[in-house]
């Protein structure tokens, strides 16, 4: 397709060489970092060092980091027990997200791989845990008849044993989260609520009998971490009863709730991380999508805030007097840091590589349809607007977008657009009320702020109003199909990956985890709740998308298939649309494993804009 002829003053010619400064952002070594809470020397990196993910051990006190795996389609996801011993990952086909959870040795990647539970069926399933000792694992499984958690004994070296069931729940569930002295796990529920309110309920670990449970009406508590002491029964824990999430300590004996005094602090909080004696406790403070980090000594009941760069923090961690994050911002990739609570002063423990330059993202605020106030992020190229505009849509639903690094987003701002995300209705971290907006009515609220988003570029001279297109990935790509269709004269085109395109035909075709997951966003299945599916699918708006598609989807894709996608091609082609479907052969996740995919994927979405800004005349700027 020609891409030569640029017709906006603002947009550079397409930068495509292997050179290009948004390439070598892709090919940054980016991690996803795991410390050992009771061996904090020994940490689990997720990066791209190699050209796709995979896992590293890296030990602080020698400095050596070594890649544990190298699979066709990459390791996304790891788990490191909290002793330090062993790395735990699923062993999956394609990319597929379906296997068997297997281990290997801290630092030891001559090892092969243990299979955990080699008598059982392939399965799909994203979590596992270990107890302090690692004497025991855990992990829960979806299937027809519920959601299946287990145990299984576990030793350093030799054999394991097998699974055993400790809880089904019918509805959504997750856990179970072990103790230090693994005599209690956790499985947070959603059978009490529904939709996806969860509650806790506690179990001896050798015997399987339930010991307590909490639920809270309308409201959902959910574990974060038990305590790193021996007998100790208390788990830090989330609730949002007052409507945001604020920070708890659950007995997983006593059944009671005690939550932790934060006083004036607004938004939501989370606990992230005990100290070693357990007496203090790093929270975080997501308001309007900006993180803010805290110290709460529990004997005190004290909020400190804590001294520390601005962006996204995760991974928290005690070492010494220490606490260890990944950070990152937009403008920074992700690093391993260390902070001195007692002195105020921040380290780096594992840098990044020098990044081309980057813009900075802009935190702003709008009014939607109903007055109900969103938050998003805005990036606009060096120059006077208004631009040829991207807007993002995050995945999720149930997620919310902060300030991280995104070689994505920079390469737009590196072409000369505007680039925007938006933390739409359904996001987490706004209230209760926000996130559950959507459920039962996917497609219709986030839309409208989509809406108010274009609403707000324009008005504000950042956006030209004949030139926005879509993007997002996963529920990301599911809106930008829905909006495509639902208000098609607002967009320039759209570019949706991984997407759901009919939300019937997904439900018949992806994973039992993924489906328990829209049984509770739509409250039922298909057979009882038909219109709103249908009424919630692109593919049922097709009629009326006159901007062109780009879809990137994965053939081995298990969470969102790809035969709905195939019906809503074949559907397009019919009407005469102008949808285009590029197909990969991993799943959901392989297009940000696959470092070389990704950069091919990002090269097609510039040839099809420039494409359809090439088709459009040149015009004075307009709104």
């Amino acid at each position: 397709m020609p891409i030569d002829r640029i017709v906006f003053p603002s947009v550079r010619e397409p930068i495509l060489g292997s050179t290009a400064p948004w390439k070598r952002r892709f090919l940054l070594p980016r991690i996803a970092a795991k410390v050992a809470s009771g061996a904090p020397d020994r940490v689990l990196i997720g990066s791209n060092k190699s050209g796709k993910f995979e896992l590293y051990s890296y030990d602080l006190a020698l400095g050596t980091l070594q890649q544990l795996t190298n699979r066709p389609f990459g390791t996304p996801n790891g788990y490191l027990s909290d002793d330090g011993q062993h790395v735990y990952y699923l062993d999956d086909e394609m990319g597929n997200e379906t296997g068997h959870f297997v281990r290997i040795p801290f630092g030891h990647p001559e090892a092969h791989p243990q299979d955990l539970t080699p008598a059982m069926p392939k399965y799909s399933t994203s979590e596992c845990f270990v107890d302090g000792h690692s004497s025991r694992f855990g992990f829960t499984l979806p299937g027809p008849e519920g959601f299946d958690s287990y145990l299984l004994s576990i030793s350093s070296d030799g054999p394991v044993g097998s699974p055993r069931r400790l809880n089904r729940s019918p509805k959504l569930a997750g856990g179970p989260i072990l103790s230090a002295d693994g005599t209690r796990a956790i499985v947070a529920s959603c059978e009490a609520q529904g939709g996806l309110d969860f509650g806790l309920f506690s179990f001896d670990s050798t015997s399987g009998e339930r010991i307590a449970e909490l639920s809270l009406d309308s409201s959902s508590v959910e574990p974060v971490a038990f305590s790193p002491l021996e007998g100790d029964p208390r788990i830090l824990a989330t609730s949002t009863e007052s409507g945001p999430r604020r920070p708890g300590i659950w007995d997983a004996t006593s059944g009671k709730l005690v939550a932790l005094e934060v006083g004036s602090l607004e938004g939501d909080i989370e606990p992230l991380a005990w100290s070693p004696d357990a007496g203090r406790v790093v929270l975080s403070q997501l308001l309007r999508a900006s993180q803010r980090l805290y110290l709460y000594d529990l004997g005190r009941s004290a909020v400190t805030r804590l001294d520390h760069p601005s962006g996204a923090f995760d991974s928290a961690c005690f070492r010494g007097r220490e606490i260890l994050l990944r950070w990152q911002n937009s403008t920074h990739p992700p690093q391993l840091i260390a902070l001195d609570p007692d002195r105020g002063s921040s380290r780096v423990l594992l840098p990044s590589e020098e990044s081309p330059p980057n813009r900075a993202w802009t935190s702003v605020t709008f009014p939607s349809s109903d007055g109900q106030e969103i938050q998003g992020w805005v990036a606009v190229p060096p120059g006077d607007g208004p631009f040829p505009t991207i807007l993002e849509t995050h995945g999720g639903p149930t997620y919310v977008e902060r300030e991280g690094f995104s070689p994505s987003s920079q390469m737009w701002l590196d072409h000369g657009f505007a680039y925007a995300s938006i933390n739409y209705r359904g996001s987490t971290t706004f209230g209760k009320e926000f996130e559950k907006k959507i459920y039962g009515d996917l497609g219709h609220w986030e839309v409208e702020d989509m809406v108010a988003a274009r609403d707000w570029l324009v008005n504000d001279g950042v956006a030209r109003a004949d030139t926005i297109f879509l993007t997002g990935w996963s529920y990301g790509g599911y809106l930008t199909l829905q909006a495509m269709g639902l208000r098609p004269d607002l967009w320039a085109g759209g570019i949706g990956g991984v997407v759901v395109a009919d939300w019937v035909t997904q439900f018949e075709d992806e994973s039992e985890n993924l489906r328990g997951y829209d049984l509770a966003l739509f409250g039922g299945p298909p057979s009882e709740k038909r219109e709103s599916y249908e009424r919630a699918s692109p593919i049922r708006y097709l009629e009326n998308v006159s901007g062109p598609i780009l879809i990137i989807q994965g053939r081995n894709d298990s969470r969102d298939p790809p035969r709905q996608v195939e019906l809503y091609e074949a559907k397009a082609r019919a009407l005469g649309k102008e949808v285009r479907v590029l197909w990969f052969d991993s799943g959901h996740i392989g297009a940000f494993v696959d470092i070389g995919l990704s950069i091919s994927h990002h090269e097609a979405m510039l040839r099809f804009v420039y494409d359809v800004l090439n088709r459009q005349p040149k015009a004075s700027p307009q709104s």
